[in-house]
């Protein structure tokens, strides 16, 4: 059967291949030839023997129904639908074509006099059904059992609605070949659905070894996170590749569609729930109010502006120094719009939030209410390598927007902050604790900004996250490259982690620092090794010398820590929400942080790297530069002996070398 396949694979495919108004014309010519067959036919079944006496009157008055119904098939579409893919509706027009043409056959029978039995009409409909429909299903067919047969072979799990979708979605495109469905309830084991059956999901590992089954579709898109987690977790030792649908919110918003197929997210491996939003919360600060997203073209940034516009602000104003960011999310929201997904008003403003004038004009012209200040330099290595910069936009940013913010009058002030501002090991950690005590600060001094921090660890899908990092390596062959073994990561999903930030703003009663629950940690290495085995790869490693995928550590990056934490201390109190904690922890004055910040701002001014950990060592507690100073430029300035120990320093700073790699 194999062999049959290869044979007539190749000349299909070339034949499939010709320009389709070819291949139209040919179904028409075949059309013009099956239509003075079925009559002949039809008067041969209804006269009983080939010995009707044909006459010329019997004859026009077939050509006129052929070149008529000929017509009339062009004028209804009947060429436009791609065979391949011929549907319910494709075939509807079939049958609306072919009760015409019968009605065009009595009327020439009529108007030329023929003496065809007169129920011959009705006998032609049911031959011209099956010999012009009939054969667009055969070719159908054939297309669907020889050529498809050819794709790598899939189990669909699920065999509800969705399932059904994404087996219709896969059958004209010959990539991919379900050949049985699983699924949990009994109700559907042992049905067959477009001549596909359905087994047990148990049986599954047996099938896979008789169909030789590669890849897994999994289309549960409403599931419950946790029963799509054990799902996952059963296949995970199975020798195949795991995709799965768009979830449920994305196939109803029509965002995403079922055939859509998409990798396991790091998501389904949480198997976490989240808690329903309250709409209360998530509207205080928003509804029919002016607010402003900083950083709106970054990960974070953008999902608060789409999670922002269903709330129904007056506007939005986005603003970001990244000019294709900006313009990205900006396009996005714009056809939402237009679409009706929201009425808000959009401002795209491009600017750098160091620029504390440029903010207070903006605030104050446009009225804004609430602030959400999600610019920041966030990739730890990077910052190391880059400490200036960072320190620059990450602390005097944030200053300079809390300053104007309290110029302005702006209501609700709101940082984005991260779980490395607790007991920092590097200088992003450092110098976002650093804002958090500046805005603190400012809190206590004035009462007309509410200030709040929201803190949080790593957000599933956002720049530079690891998920999308390992299954680019997997797919490439390997290696996967984990920093360490033993490293852990808090992780939750952006959509999550912008709502939660909207919930938590409403809750601010000035200089809160506000905890998010991530939920249990994850070890990195084991979900590397999770990963390797979901897309249908084995890990290779001692006990595996024959497996397809090495992982190979390389070390911890400049700053980077085993685990990370989300408080300073043991104090926290409650907040009324289940995923929202209130930390309690030291503050600093403002006269305190104006000292610090003043002495900051030298030492960035005279790229002066020693001075700068001087001071965060000072100011965070807890901070502990373990790898020294990874500035790249710092370091490039010692080698070419421009730079001296700082005598003020006193010995405290500890001089790293920049790893080049």
């Amino acid at each position: 059967m194999t062999i049959l396949r290869q044979l007539f694979s190749l000349p299909i495919q070339q034949l499939l291949s010709i320009p389709r108004h070819w291949k139209q014309s040919a179904l028409l010519g075949l059309d013009l030839c099956f239509i003075p067959s079925a009559v002949a036919l039809s008067v041969v079944f209804r006269w009983g023997g080939l010995d009707y006496p044909l006459e010329t009157t019997d004859f026009l008055a077939t050509m006129m129904t052929m070149v008529v119904s000929a017509a009339v098939f062009l004028r209804i579409g009947l060429y436009r639908a791609i065979i391949r893919f011929m549907g319910q509706q494709a075939i509807l027009t079939v049958i609306k074509g072919v009760t015409i043409s019968a009605v065009i056959l009595a009327i020439s029978a009529f108007l030329f006099r023929s003496n065809i039995p007169r129920s011959t009409p009705l006998v032609y409909w049911a031959v011209a059904l099956i010999m012009i429909g009939g054969s667009r299903l055969l070719i159908r067919s054939f297309y669907h059992g020889v050529l498809r047969k050819s794709g790598d072979k899939v189990a669909i799990y699920g065999a509800g609605a969705s399932g059904r979708q994404l087996l219709s979605a896969l059958l004209p495109t010959g990539k991919y070949c379900p050949v049985v469905f699983v699924d949990d309830d009994e109700a559907h084991v042992g049905t067959v659905i477009n001549g596909v059956s359905v087994y047990s999901s148990s049986q599954l590992e047996e099938l896979i070894q008789e169909f030789s089954i590669a890849y897994v579709f999994l289309a549960m898109p409403s599931v419950e996170h946790a029963r799509r987690k054990a799902i996952i977790d059963e296949l995970e030792d199975l020798p195949v590749y795991v995709k799965t649908v768009p979830e449920f919110y994305d196939l109803m918003s029509g965002v995403a569609k079922v055939g859509q197929l998409q990798d396991i997210e790091l998501a389904d491996l949480l198997g976490r729930d989240p808690i329903p939003a309250d709409p209360a919360l998530i509207e205080a600060c928003i509804f029919d109010k002016v607010v402003m997203v900083t950083g709106a073209g970054g990960s974070i940034g953008s999902e608060l502006c789409r999670q922002i516009v269903r709330c129904q602000p007056t506007e939005l104003i986005m603003f970001d120094i990244s000019e294709h960011a900006l313009y990205q999310i900006s396009k996005e929201l714009d056809r939402l719009k237009s679409q009706g997904k929201h009425a808000a008003r959009i401002i795209p403003l491009l600017g750098s939030v160091q620029n504390q004038k440029r903010l207070e004009s903006i605030f104050s012209e446009f009225k804004v209410n609430t602030v959400y200040h999600a610019a920041a330099y966030k990739h730890v290595p990077m910052v190391e390598y880059n400490v200036v910069e960072g320190v620059s936009n990450n602390v005097f940013g944030t200053l300079s927007a809390g300053r104007a913010a309290v110029k302005a009058g702006v209501e609700n002030f709101v940082l984005i902050s991260t779980d490395k501002a607790v007991r920092p090991t590097n200088v992003m950690g450092a110098s976002k604790r650093m804002a958090e005590l500046i805005l603190q600060a400012l809190a206590q001094k004035y009462s007309g900004t509410v200030f709040c921090m929201v803190r949080f660890g790593n957000v599933l899908g956002s720049s530079g996250s690891v998920v999308p990092l390992f299954r680019q390596q997997i797919q490439n062959g390997g290696p996967v490259t984990v920093t360490h073994k033993d490293i852990i990561r808090y992780f939750m999903t952006m959509e999550e982690a912008a709502q939660l930030v909207l919930q938590a703003s409403a809750m601010g009663k000035g200089g809160d620092v506000f905890v998010l629950d991530m939920g249990d940690p994850v070890k990195i290495e084991a979900l590397a090794r999770r990963l390797v085995r979901l897309m249908g790869c084995e890990v290779k490693d001692k006990l595996h010398p024959n497996g397809d995928i090495e992982i190979h550590f390389i070390g911890l990056r400049p700053g980077e820590k085993l685990y990370e934490e989300l408080l300073l201390g043991t104090n926290v109190a409650g907040t009324g929400h289940p995923k929202i904690m209130r930390a309690e922890e030291e503050l600093l004055s403002e006269e305190d942080i104006d000292g610090f910040t003043m002495s900051l701002q030298v030492a960035c001014d005279n790229n002066d790297c020693e001075a700068i950990q001087t001071i965060l060592l000072d100011v965070v507690d807890g901070f502990n530069a373990k790898d020294g100073i990874s500035d790249a430029h710092w370091n490039r300035r010692l080698a070419n002996g421009i730079n001296q120990i700082n005598p003020e320093t006193d010995g405290k700073v500890i001089t790293g070398r920049f790893n080049k790699s």
